[in-house]
């Protein structure tokens, strides 16, 4: 739990108001803008490997009705991505996450990786992934389904998970949620009666949806210790007026 006014903010996707989402543009953006950690997405392609996307779906950013784990991880890779407009033209691309962890391992900037509900079916694949995993420190995993979770914990003990609350979750139980360390909200849930039950439970909290002109940002309450943001500048900029 931190006590500093000061709290770690974690770039969305990269700083994904800036540059395409999840791409190295965003990611190289949110370190010029002193992001302290990036948050990114994990799907597997059909081989096996980690990529850098959100969606399981490739028509928004690519343009085509398939599935990312329907393509091999050399498909991937060759799709150029961008709004409908501007993707004839677009020089960017579905970065590995091998190639994103290594970068990460340069600057020592640590990573949100958020485990898609795709992993659900692929658990021979996330086995896989997980085997000698070497992350920048203080680098952790989150996901929706608790169940990813507990199967990380179980493999990776060593490592931070987080489950990403949703209107399922039976808050007066968190501490039941054993397999998680953390709790991820959306800025929504920054209310008394969240923030209590994850002290009552001994889990730490990060917000996302952080636009920079919360309130809060400037007080925030002992359980928080990370913000996610598409603004990484604006958040860190209202952090420091304190």
């Amino acid at each position: 739990m931190s006590n500093s006014s000061y709290i770690p903010v974690f770039a969305h996707r990269g700083a994904s108001a800036y540059a395409l989402e999840n791409t190295f543009k965003a990611f190289e953006k949110a370190l010029e803008l002193g992001a302290d950690g990036i948050e990114l997405d994990i799907q597997f392609s059909k081989d096996g490997c980690p990529i850098v996307y959100h969606d399981p779906q490739l028509s928004r950013l690519v343009g085509i009705n398939k599935l990312v784990s329907d393509c091999t991880m050399e498909e991937l890779l060759r799709f150029k991505l961008g709004k409908p407009w501007r993707r004839l033209f677009s020089s960017a691309k579905i970065p590995a996450f091998d190639a994103v962890l290594a970068w990460a391992k340069t600057h020592k900037l640590p990573l949100n990786i958020e485990l898609k509900s795709t992993i659900l079916d692929n658990q021979s694949g996330l086995n896989d992934f997980l085997q000698g995993l070497s992350l920048p420190a203080g680098s952790h995993f989150s996901s929706f389904h608790y169940e990813i979770l507990e199967y990380v914990k179980k493999q990776r003990p060593e490592y931070e998970t987080a489950l990403i609350a949703t209107k399922k979750l039976k808050w007066d139980l968190l501490a039941d949620y054993k397999a998680a360390d953390t709790v991820h909200m959306h800025k929504r849930y920054y209310k008394p009666r969240y923030l209590e039950a994850c002290v009552t439970s001994g889990k730490a909290c990060r917000f996302y949806a952080i636009d920079g002109n919360e309130p809060f940002l400037t007080n925030p309450h002992h359980a928080v210790i990370g913000w996610i943001t598409d603004y990484p500048d604006k958040v860190i900029t209202t952090q420091q007026r304190v």
